[in-house]
């Protein structure tokens, strides 16, 4: 990107935030930013604002005035416009952060909260996030548009709660990097700017996890697509700068001593991060953050989790003990049963299960990944033996 594609997705949010808390309805004055940008890198390469900031404003309330000319919305908007003091350097990020908030707003699914966060705070296009999800962009500018009604219908007295802006923002995390856009990476910067301005410790906490888990993104594919168990990734390729990072994050948050489920997360990634192989994990501190996390969520997924880590401290069969009391309808519980079951040295029974979720599995990676083991099995000669 160049500096003024940087200064202008920066400016982007802040802008549409400044509009929308002086009581713009949401689309429209969204609309109103992005013909304000359009002349912004039109005019500004050849005659620089001093304040940027400001002339983005003015422009674009300006133009949020022109669209609306009709005598009841001319008067209304101009008498708001006349008793608006002009905009200074106050409306900086507290703008993007509303903005963020009212993407987030529980009145809308996460789905579409996940989609209007990206297009308003990320500032990325209709056609980049719709690649990203792998949807036509009619569909995804579809429901775009539904979420900005929604946010306008709800007002702006209710904006998302911290917790549901932490959870779209794992959301988004969670998706990688997909087409044209590392989406992983945008959540970083958006939880960054959110932690700037708060010091919630759970803000922390989600940052670190996802710098701990971004942190082994090199290493979790092989060159031709394959997945990578954590086990069996090279830690060369960690990025250990991130780790580090990390770990700061993690530590100040926890410092803080009011513990969430996302401390509880990253402290169990950074375990596994200072580990310099797979057996050297402290697995009996992993298993002690998996009871936390499973007294702060009680999670039929945490708890599935949390039977590996019995698995390696207690041994395999008291993983599967532990793996009972999870229901078999949780995703993963197959794969995980048939990595305990070969543990335990019942062969047989882990090839078929490792067939099983294979066909219950949620990605093509994963997939493969199972049928690798269930083969890696039958070679071996489990066809015909256990033990």
């Amino acid at each position: 990107m160049s500096d003024l594609d940087l200064l202008v997705r920066d400016l982007a949010p802040r802008t549409l935030g400044v509009l929308v808390r002086r009581g713009a309805d949401f689309a429209a004055a969204e609309d109103a930013v992005q013909e304000a940008l359009v002349e912004a890198v039109r005019r500004w390469p050849g005659n620089p604002p001093d304040d940027p900031q400001a002339w983005l404003v003015t422009v674009a309330w300006r133009k949020l005035l022109d669209a609306g000319r009709s005598e009841t919305a001319r008067r209304a908007r101009e008498e708001r416009a006349a008793d608006e003091p002009a905009p200074g350097p106050a409306e900086h990020d507290d703008d993007t952060l509303l903005l963020l908030f009212l993407c987030c707003h529980p009145a809308l699914s996460p789905t579409s909260a996940v989609a209007l966060t990206l297009r308003a705070v990320g500032g990325l296009t209709t056609r980049q996030i719709a690649a990203a999800y792998l949807v036509p962009e009619a569909t995804m500018a579809q429901r775009i548009s539904r979420a900005k009604r929604t946010v306008a219908a709800a007002g702006i007295g209710a904006p998302g709660d911290l917790a549901h802006v932490l959870t779209v923002l794992y959301l988004v995390f969670n998706e990688g990097y997909t087409g044209e856009v590392d989406l992983a990476a945008e959540a970083i910067r958006l939880t960054r700017m959110l932690a700037a301005a708060t010091d919630e410790p759970e803000v922390g906490g989600l940052l670190a996890l996802m710098l701990l888990h971004h942190a082994r993104r090199a290493a979790r594919w092989t060159a031709d697509g394959a997945l990578v168990p954590l086990a069996e990734q090279d830690r060369s390729l960690w990025d250990t700068g991130s780790v580090a990072e990390g770990v700061e994050v993690l530590q100040a948050a926890l410092d803080r001593d009011r513990l969430g489920p996302y401390q509880a997360q990253a402290a169990i990634a950074a375990l596994h991060c200072d580990a310099r192989s797979a057996e050297e994990t402290d697995w009996p501190q992993v298993l002690e953050w998996y009871d936390e996390l499973l007294a702060l969520t009680d999670s039929p997924v945490v708890a599935l989790n949390r039977s590996v880590a019995v698995g390696e401290v207690d041994g395999p069969l008291a993983g599967l003990a532990a793996l009972r009391t999870v229901s078999a309808d949780v995703p993963r519980h197959t794969a995980v049963e048939a990595w305990l079951t070969e543990r335990a040295g019942d062969l047989d029974r882990a090839q078929a299960l490792y067939v099983a979720a294979a066909a219950r599995a949620g990605s093509t990676a994963e997939r493969d990944h199972l049928t690798r083991q269930a083969a890696r099995l039958h070679a071996a000669g489990a066809g015909g033996s256990s033990g």
